[in-house]
C-alpha cells in the first residue's frame, strides 16, 4: 500500500484541480449559468483556502497544489458567474463563502487545527450540496459540466481511500460526502439527458 497511497495522492490531486477546468471552459462556452449554483462557487472558494491552511498546519503537503490551484479556479468561475448575471450574483457566492468559510473558526479557536480539520472535512461532505440541490431542482442544465462532476466523484472516492488508510478523519467525511453529493449530479444529468429535457454540450 506505500506504492499505492502516493499514486492515488497524485491522481487525486489532478482530479481535483482538473474538475474545475472543464467546467471554466463550459461557461465561457455556453454563456449561461442555468443549473449551476452560486453557492457552490463561493463555497468552493473559501473551502480551498481552509484546505491550503489545514495542509500547511498539519504538514500534509500532498493536498496544497489540488487546494491552492482549486482555489484560483474557484475565482475565475466566480468572475464568469459575476460576468454572466451581473451583480445579483454576487449575493449567492458571498452566502456560500462566508458561511462555509466562518463554520470551522470556532472550531480553530477552542481546538486547534485537528479538531478544525474535521469541522474542514465536514464543510466540504455538504460542499458539493449546493450545486446537487440546484440540478435537482432546474429544468434547465446547460451550465453543468459532467466531465467536472465525474472528475470529481473520482477525487472524492480517492480521498475516502486515503482517508481510511492514513487515519484523517477530515479527509475521510470530506470524501464520503462529496462522493454522495457528486453522485446525485451525475444521476440527474443522466436522467435529464435521456429524458431529454437538457442537451448535453460537452
Amino acid at each position: 500500500m506505500s506504492v499505492v497511497l502516493p499514486i492515488l495522492l497524485v491522481v487525486a490531486n489532478v482530479m481535483g484541480a482538473g474538475m474545475i477546468v472543464p467546467q471554466v471552459a463550459r461557461l465561457h462556452r455556453v454563456r449561461s449559468v442555468d443549473g449551476l449554483s452560486g453557492i457552490w462557487v463561493g463555497v468552493g472558494v473559501a473551502m480551498n483556502n481552509w484546505w491550503s491552511a489545514y495542509g500547511i498546519a498539519e504538514s500534509l503537503w500532498g493536498i496544497l497544489p489540488v487546494s491552492l490551484t482549486a482555489s484560483v479556479l474557484y475565482v475565475v468561475m466566480a468572475i464568469q458567474y459575476l460576468g454572466i448575471v451581473g451583480r445579483v450574483g454576487l449575493r449567492p457566492i458571498l452566502v456560500g463563502a462566508v458561511t462555509f468559510g466562518g463554520f470551522p473558526l470556532p472550531f480553530l479557536a477552542f481546538g486547534g487545527w485537528e479538531v478544525a480539520g474535521v469541522a474542514i472535512g465536514l464543510c466540504y461532505a455538504v460542499q458539493f450540496m449546493p450545486a446537487a440541490v440546484t440540478s435537482l431542482r432546474s429544468t434547465d442544465l446547460t451550465a453543468i459540466s459532467p466531465v467536472t462532476w465525474s472528475m470529481a466523484l473520482t477525487e472524492a472516492m480517492i480521498w475516502v481511500v486515503y482517508g481510511l488508510y492514513t487515519g484523517d478523519n477530515a479527509l475521510l467525511v470530506g470524501g464520503t460526502g462529496g462522493s454522495l453529493a457528486a453522485g446525485v449530479i451525475l444521476v440527474r444529468l443522466a436522467w435529464a439527458s435521456t429524458a431529454g429535457t437538457h442537451l448535453l454540450r460537452r
